[in-house]
């Protein structure tokens, strides 16, 4: 089975080595690594192209999370399979590839996402956080699971995906300007063309973030603009609500457990992300400057 590794960067800094040992150790090596560089200005080309990667250097500005993505899966449009992985997203092992690639022997699965850990050190609201949306057990699930897993039911993220590039072809690939949420998006569609989304909890990368109170409410206003923009994935799949009710739940039992000093922020978090995901799904009623405000990914809304 033929695939591509890509990643795209943007200044990773000296975190860049790990990435490319993790990936030079694979035992399943990838036909073509392609790194989509947003004009970096740190040593991220030289070691890519050191590492015999192929790089493609786009201007900072022109960088989009769906149209990027659309760009390079293009670029490797020869291959049987794509997968995509973030420049703060390492490889947990030298089977992590393998293991994604292989929940393709299933021939309705269209896309696969991977298993996140948290990364070393992360705080103990950010390892819930990973360990409760990344569970152990693997799964796949098909349009018809929609009614007991509502948005879940489409749970990918581009941090760590695999695609079936036919498929990914056959509903339009990632789409242009979007804020957030490409990888719903296409998983969405894929599940509409009676295709199935696999989680494979044994391939796995490091890959969490120690957000702020302010960065968690921006980026959930994202996560709600997208949805008021994209009503259609609401409307086939149905809400999430009830998966937010098991998370806060999760997430106090496990602080009481690891930190229960931090039981309060967890609570004031909950607030901000509700509040954030209310604010961007009613953005329309919102001046531009309010938007440009709360927006984790600014230029959207610059275009």
């Amino acid at each position: 089975m033929s695939f591509a590794l890509i990643v795209p960067t943007y200044n990773p800094g000296k975190s860049w080595s790990n990435n490319v040992a993790a990936i030079k150790s694979q035992t399943l090596h990838p036909d073509e690594v392609l790194i989509i560089d947003s004009s970096s200005v740190d040593s991220t080309v030289t070691e890519s192209v050191n590492a015999g990667f192929e790089v493609k250097v786009i201007d900072t500005a022109s960088f989009d999370h769906g149209g990027t993505r659309k760009m390079a899966a293009e670029n490797c449009s020869s291959y049987e399979f794509v997968v995509f992985l973030t420049q703060d997203a390492i490889l947990f092992d030298e089977n992590a590839l393998q293991r994604i690639i292989e929940r393709f022997s299933d021939s309705k699965v269209a896309a696969v996402c991977g298993r996140q850990l948290p990364r070393q050190g992360a705080t103990s609201i950010e390892a819930h956080a990973r360990l409760c949306n990344y569970p152990s057990n693997s799964f796949t699930r098909s349009i018809s699971d929609r009614a007991s897993f509502g948005l879940k039911t489409a749970f990918i993220s581009n941090s760590f995906a695999a695609y079936r590039v036919s498929a990914l072809n056959e509903v339009g690939s990632f789409p242009e300007n979007v804020i957030f949420g490409e990888d719903m998006y296409v998983a969405a569609k894929l599940l509409g063309s009676v295709y199935s989304i696999a989680y494979a909890a044994d391939a796995c990368v490091y890959h969490s973030h120690d957000y702020t109170l302010w960065q968690e409410l921006r980026l959930y206003f994202d996560m709600g603009v997208f949805h008021a923009r994209e009503p259609w994935i609401r409307q086939q799949l149905g809400g999430a609500e009830g998966e937010g009710l098991k998370f806060v739940a999760s997430e106090i039992k496990y602080l009481f457990k690891h930190a229960f000093w931090r039981i309060p922020e967890g609570l004031l978090r909950t607030l901000l992300r509700y509040t954030g995901f209310r604010l961007g799904l009613m953005e329309n009623k919102l001046p531009l400057w309010i938007k440009r405000k709360l927006a984790m990914n600014k230029s959207y809304f610059l275009q």
